[in-house]
């Protein structure tokens, strides 16, 4: 067996929280390893950057490149499509009132990954090595890889950043608790009659969010959130039948509908851990935590779990993988991920559920957001980025008083 490789940090997994998470740490001069194979990029779905996790892409020189082939998100719309008795109000949400162009971009994750690998390649203090971590190996003062082709790789700190199922977290002794939520998502991209204006709809419906997001020019992806049986059976419609059905879905809105080449199905699932980092190992992306696709609110996490990440790392250059500096992270992303998780499951939860108590708390407290303008605005900031709605509420409820 060759002698171990040593590198100041270990990244392990190549979605885009990894390469991301490698890009950032070799941006703040760590030595960087990155470990698993080339991405592939059949990836049909999206991803909604909002505009502070864009932020992090200029400065890693990216944003410009992404934005090629994205669309601004100027509206977000939330309509409630149940045939519950209880129903909340349509809710929209306008950049322009927080002072926006808009709130964000949605970007195809293929182009997506392609920025990020190309990134990755020429960037200078990243080596990427294409094969998956073997086993772990931890120590007092190294994390080590057996990579597959038997060569060992040894750091300080190793960012797990190798999904949901995180081997890398399981080789740190962290238990996450995970939850089947038997839904799936549908996921493809469709054409339309209608400009849809940068406005994104999020339906409710008693399976989970039917959520249409702007493409460029009149196209727009779609995450159908549907019981498991029901998604094969939309997967097995010709284009025609699955065409009507989004349109139908849709209550026509963009006109006529067309579904382009290439559907994708996920099973829906849920995880968190108990810890955030141990042993050397941190947490990213999904390794760190999993819910449904409402919000827009995944990779936009998984990047503050990066920039949290390097903030740490720089107070302790010489060991970033020490227990004081892990202590740090943990208490940081703690708040950010247990807010967001609990908020997202809880609202899913509330579509599923057909108690009528859960149906009037959520349409209560939809309310109140859509027909309060400071309250609408603190949401649409704190969705955004924690902490940034609280600046501005009490200053937003006085302009409402003099109104």
């Amino acid at each position: 067996m060759n002698t171990a490789e040593a590198a100041e940090i270990l990244v392990a997994g190549t979605g885009p929280a990894g390469m991301i998470a490698a890009l950032a740490l070799a941006d703040a001069g760590f030595d960087v390893v990155l470990a698993g194979p080339a991405p592939t990029h059949e990836d049909r779905r999206t991803t909604a950057l909002m505009l502070p996790a864009l932020t992090l892409m200029e400065r890693l020189g990216l944003a410009e490149g992404l934005k090629a082939e994205a669309a601004p998100l100027k509206t977000m719309r939330i309509i409630d499509a149940t045939s519950r008795l209880v129903r909340s109000p349509v809710i929209t949400f306008r950049s322009s009132e927080i002072g926006e162009d808009a709130f964000g971009y949605n970007i195809p994750n293929t182009h997506l990954v392609r920025q990020l690998e190309k990134a990755v390649m020429e960037r200078p203090g990243i080596s990427w090595r294409k094969e998956l971590v073997r086993q772990w190996h931890m120590a007092a003062d190294t994390v080590e890889a057996e990579m597959e082709g038997e060569d060992r790789i040894s750091a300080r700190l190793a960012v797990a950043a190798d999904g949901r199922l995180s081997p890398a977290r399981t080789a740190a002794g962290i238990r996450a608790f995970t939850r089947d939520r038997r839904q799936s998502a549908l996921v493809l991209n469709f054409s339309h009659a209608r400009d849809h204006a940068g406005i994104s709809t999020e339906f409710h419906t008693e399976t989970g969010p039917f959520t249409q997001v702007p493409l460029p020019g009149k196209r727009s992806s779609l995450v159908w959130v549907a019981r498991p049986g029901t998604a094969r059976e939309l997967l097995a419609l010709d284009d025609g039948d699955l065409s009507r059905r989004i349109e139908e879905k849709m209550q026509s809105m963009l006109g006529r509908v067309e579904v382009e080449p290439g559907r994708q199905i996920y099973p829906l699932s849920s995880a968190l851990p108990m810890r955030f980092a141990r042993d050397r190992v941190a947490l990213v992306g999904e390794a760190a935590h999993v819910f449904p696709p409402i919000g827009a609110q995944g990779l936009n996490l998984g990047i503050r779990d990066i920039e949290d990440l390097v903030a740490v790392a720089r107070l302790d250059r010489n060991d970033p993988g020490s227990a004081h500096v892990l202590w740090r992270y943990d208490a940081k992303r703690r708040p950010d991920i247990m807010a967001r998780s609990t908020a997202v499951n809880m609202l899913n939860m509330s579509l599923l559920s057909d108690f009528l108590p859960a149906q009037l708390l959520r349409t209560a407290g939809l309310s109140v957001i859509g027909n309060l303008a400071p309250v609408r605005s603190f949401f649409m900031r704190e969705g955004m980025r924690p902490g940034s709605g609280w600046k501005n509420l009490f200053s937003d409820l006085r302009k409402e008083v003099r109104r």
